[in-house]
């Protein structure tokens, strides 16, 4: 760490893991196939761009890949988290089950998120795979131990953590005090900008996840999803294609959206 306050900032926001013999056992490397980082194609995209070329073997160490295929859970809410990971290709929905029983959509992981940024010893929510995935998982003491030792790393967790608490506070307005169509072009708008970081700005956006995902997330019913899908079709602001929609009328949807 470059200054106490910055470790004290650290320390408050995410937890530290104590070096007990249940934190020790997490250090060991998880099951995979050995990390290649030096070839990662969306290294670019995420917190391990912090780290210079010749310190990758630590991150390799403590690190393997894991794959999953399309509607597999790769993990449960209130199960050990014993590893944290990084998204390296395809599509997660994070959920949260509620007292009650009923869902809540919680976000959806794109190439370069992060998961487990927290650091607590049990998972928030459940992460379902959209699509097939690919992740790069970390031992959640190695990893701590390394931001300990690696101030640029620690910065690049505290700004996508800063990130992520940013878009907390914008669904917070998404859900409060938006129509339902204001809603959808949030939604559309969002999901653009981030697949934009990825590939590129483009008019196409791919919607891995069903309408009923989409309306647990924005606080709507599937039917009422799918009549203002139909309506900003209708509309030409949008078009409707197999795996998501082209924006036709970007500033439109801006507009509704009031980003």
């Amino acid at each position: 760490m470059d200054s106490l306050a910055e470790k004290a900032l650290f320390d408050t926001v995410f937890g530290r893991l104590e070096a007990s013999p249940r934190t020790m056992a997490c250090a060991q490397k998880a099951p995979g196939l050995a990390l290649e980082c030096h070839d990662c194609e969306i290294k670019g995209l995420s917190i391990c761009d912090a780290l210079e070329p010749d310190e990758f073997d630590q991150l390799e160490r403590i690190g393997r890949t894991a794959s999953y295929p399309a509607k597999a859970t790769l993990f449960e809410q209130g199960r050990d988290a014993p590893f944290v990971s990084n998204l390296t290709s395809g599509a997660l929905r994070l959920s949260k089950l509620l007292p009650d029983g009923r869902r809540q959509v919680v976000g959806f992981t794109l190439p370069g998120d992060f998961l487990g940024l927290a650091m607590q010893p049990t998972h928030m929510y459940t992460a379902d795979a959209l699509t097939p995935v690919k992740i790069c998982q970390f031992s959640r003491h190695g990893f701590s131990d390394l931001i300990d030792r690696k101030p640029r790393l620690m910065r690049a967790v505290m700004n996508m953590a800063s990130r992520e608490l940013t878009l907390a506070q914008d669904q917070m307005v998404v859900l409060g005090r938006r129509t339902a169509e204001e809603k959808i072009a949030s939604f559309l708008i969002g999901m653009r900008n981030r697949y934009a970081r990825i590939h590129g700005s483009s008019v196409h956006v791919p919607l891995p996840m069903t309408r009923l995902d989409i309306g647990d997330f924005l606080g709507l019913t599937v039917e009422t999803v799918s009549r203002m899908m139909t309506r900003l079709a209708r509309e030409k602001a949008i078009v409707i294609v197999p795996d998501g929609v082209r924006l036709l009328d970007v500033p439109r949807l801006e507009l509704l959206a009031e980003m």
